[in-house]
């Protein structure tokens, strides 16, 4: 079976700053062992829906308060916010009771839309949450995600609903973009308005020694039949890390969603011992043996 095989590891959040060139289905080029790796399993000829190009590719989604946001985005939302609130309650969000605040999630790979995440805290086990999208050109429909209601799913989990998965369809089609978007970023940013907070980064060390890490890098996978695998794993979920899987068809619609616990890879540290160095003996030398007689 043919197909390409793209794999971005990330050692770290740094280390997304490395150079690699732009790739395409004929191209293969060697990069340092530090860098994010690039793998190719068998060269096909397919449309591919993303980019390519790993210069730069987003490892986590930035949320930024109101007071962080750039003014014209939080304009956006306030202006938008009497839409988002019928839309919400429409689907049995309760956003006329309680303090809902939001947070913006900037998604890079989908530039025409501001995302945010509306919130409301009364406590452990009832916490509300849905996304919400709103289109910059007003090009589009403002759009919600719901994520949970006191705690609880209104339907089944977002990270794999079938109305997330519409909506993040629709949000797509109205991006009206020049070129192909980011592989990864795209992903990352269907998790963060499915409710999570994306961070591909690997595990850091604690007091103890090395935590345990997602032992999946980011993957793309292209197939012969024309789909279009992302796969990554969520390194910053509580309690444990997520992997996250989507499947999209040749022309970018998304067409399944997976979230599962991912495999988790332990590192530990192993010190040297203490090894004792045995002297050989001195053996004295009998110097009769060697003399050489006087005449």
């Amino acid at each position: 079976m043919e197909r390409l095989r793209i794999q971005l590891i990330f050692l770290a959040a740094a280390s997304m700053a490395a150079a690699c060139g732009p790739l395409t289905a004929q191209q293969v080029r060697e990069v340092p062992a530090d860098s994010p790796k690039v793998k190719v399993v068998h060269v096909v000829e397919k449309p591919v829906p993303f980019s390519l190009e790993t210069r730069g590719t987003t490892d986590s989604i930035d949320f930024r308060t109101p007071d962080q946001m750039d003014p014209k985005d939080r304009e956006l939302v306030e202006n938008a916010q009497s839409s988002i609130g019928e839309l919400a309650s429409r689907v049995g969000m309760e956003f006329s009771q309680g303090t809902w605040n939001y947070q913006q999630l900037v998604c890079p790979a989908l530039p025409n839309h501001v995302f945010v995440q509306f919130t409301r805290n009364n406590g452990t086990r009832d916490v509300s949450v849905f996304s919400a999208s709103i289109p910059r050109s007003g090009d589009g429909k403002v759009r919600i995600i719901p994520i949970s209601l006191r705690s609880y799913s209104l339907f089944s989990p977002a990270p794999i609903n079938a109305l997330t998965i519409s909506a993040f369809n629709h949000i797509r089609t109205e991006e009206h973009l020049d070129a192909a978007p980011e592989w990864l970023g795209t992903g990352l940013c269907y998790a963060a308005l499915a409710g999570g907070r994306p961070q591909t980064a690997l595990g850091t060390k604690d007091a103890t020694g090395l935590k345990p890490h997602p032992a999946m890098p980011a993957e793309l996978e292209i197939q012969d039949h024309g789909n279009v695998i992302l796969s990554f794993a969520e390194a910053s979920a509580v309690p444990r890390p997520m992997q996250w899987t989507m499947i999209f068809d040749n022309d970018g619609k998304l067409l399944k969603a997976t979230h599962a616990p991912a495999a988790l890879t332990s590192a530990r540290v192993i010190h040297p011992t203490t090894t004792t160095v045995k002297e050989n003996p001195v053996v004295p030398v009998d110097s009769s043996a060697h003399s050489v007689p006087s005449n």
